[in-house]
């Protein structure tokens, strides 16, 4: 039988975050499959874990994330705030009024090339036969046995054989938006602009007094409550939060509602930095490094687990060089870059906790790391993994020599002395003869790890070698 799932409700508060979070449900998406079938097989990650069913008013099945995004008045670009997966078709056109009319409509934002075929994709989807593997999330009236791998958007865009270079287009999040939300995903903040000089939500305090306001407070718990009471078995939410300006108060107010409504929940927060921001200035810099300050502090406590993620050196007013990943062509100026480094990273942190057998549940995890209550969590990343084609992971490791092939993601160095409390690793990519030496019988093993007999013993050495006294 199938493992129990164990959902996740995810919540991304500001704009940094919704880059972040759009290329982490991109990657959702390209590995989305649906299992009806209790006897199947179970996947490796479970996509229920953070999707939800649910049905349109005109029967249709969807399959869409278990997600609360938050932004401010003017990100939203061409995207709408209710979505268009369970739009009627009808717009209420009756007015009592019987004077004059004057009508003002505003031009509706360019969309990109990606977006544009994201739409046709959408106009054929219609044409097709209900019974024909649909766009996005429809799934198949008849399932077939065993899991059904569903045709997502990257599949049909894959077929398309177009390949997007979108850095010159993407303004905002919703430029390169793959999934379709469901209508109580997004909140928007109009008390706040996201461009100009005027109403920005740039203080802790600014977005500490407004999680204390009645009106979002509200919204907020109406839109927990809708995705929390369809749960099963909620093992926990997932916060990505923007770490240095007012979204900083507003994700504290927002983690303390958490644990005070959900006690024994797992809470892992991420706070969000890029490397640069628009128009910078001594003043907003000051303003960064407070909010970080006050951030780290008040999300720290209210969270299971707190890990900055970040590619900059550190949080201060003068951080050295950003992290360099000599594998990537990267641009770590640009937010669509720096973001899609980030949602790799997240992707594989998250995998203990989602993974369909033998995974690891929050609270277990969040009890493992969080040693002696320090919640302050640090991430580092290998991306790629720095193995060649045809090579082995002993290989890959021993010609790391005495460095580490990581780089950091929380704008914190690696220690020096390999003392470390507790640790999580997570490979990916690498299987089978891959994961051992393949010396032949006889030959003496050029390091200890060519003569381990698995994957996790070969971990378990290289790890063991540089945290002797560290548990994994």
């Amino acid at each position: 039988m199938a493992s129990v799932c164990r959902e996740v409700v995810t919540l991304q508060l500001g704009h940094y975050s919704n880059f972040v979070g759009t290329h982490w449900w991109n990657l959702q998406d390209a590995s989305l499959s649906y299992d009806p079938d209790p006897n199947a097989p179970p996947t490796e990650l479970r996509s229920d874990v953070l999707y939800r069913e649910g049905v349109t008013l005109g029967g249709q099945t969807t399959y869409t994330p278990r997600l609360i995004a938050m932004d401010l008045k003017g990100s939203l670009s061409s995207l709408r705030q209710e979505g268009s997966l369970y739009e009627t078709g009808k717009e209420g056109n009756s007015f009592t009024w019987e004077g004059e009319l004057m009508t003002h409509r505003e031009t509706p934002p360019t969309k990109n090339t990606f977006l544009q075929d994201l739409d046709r994709l959408d106009r054929d989807r219609e044409t097709v036969s209900r019974t024909d593997t649909g766009l996005v999330f429809d799934i198949p009236a008849v399932p077939s046995a065993g899991s059904v791998a569903m045709e997502t958007v990257n599949v049909s865009l894959e077929r398309a054989q177009k390949r997007y270079r979108l850095e010159g287009s993407v303004r905002v999040w919703s430029d390169f938006l793959r999934v379709h939300l469901h209508p109580r995903t997004l909140t928007i903040i109009n008390q706040y602009n996201h461009e100009g000089e005027s109403s920005r939500l740039e203080a802790f305090g600014q977005g500490e007094a407004l999680c204390s306001s009645a009106a979002l407070q509200e919204d907020l718990e109406d839109r927990l409550h809708f995705f929390v009471e369809e749960c099963d078995y909620l093992q926990g939410f997932q916060v990505l939060c923007d770490l240095q300006d007012g979204f900083s108060g507003l994700g504290s107010g927002v983690t303390e509602l958490l644990h005070d409504s959900y006690g024994g929940r797992g809470i892992f927060t991420f706070g969000l930095a890029p490397v640069n921001y628009p128009n910078p200035s001594p003043m907003k810099d000051v303003y960064h490094l407070i909010n970080s300050a006050l951030g780290v502090v008040n999300l720290s406590n209210h969270s299971s687990l707190f890990c900055p993620l970040t590619l900059r050196g550190g949080l201060g007013r003068h951080p050295p060089p950003p992290s360099s990943f000599p594998h990537l062509q990267l641009d770590d100026s640009l937010w669509y870059h720096s973001s899609a480094v980030l949602a790799m990273a997240l992707d594989t942190v998250t995998v203990p906790y989602r993974l369909g057998q033998g995974g690891t549940p929050m609270w277990q995890l969040g009890d493992a790391l969080a040693v002696s209550g320090r919640k302050v969590v640090a991430a580092y990343g290998a991306i790629p993994f720095p193995m060649m084609q045809g090579s082995c992971l002993p290989d890959a490791l021993s010609s790391c020599g005495n460095a580490l092939p990581w780089r950091p993601l929380s704008a914190c160095p690696e220690l020096g002395d390999g003392r470390v409390f507790g640790q999580s690793v997570t490979l990916r990519g690498v299987e089978g003869r891959s994961l051992v030496s393949s010396l032949p019988p006889g030959n003496t093993p050029p390091s200890p790890l060519h003569d381990c007999d698995s994957g996790d013993e070969v971990l378990e050495t290289f790890i063991g070698n540089h945290y002797p006294s560290t548990p994994v």
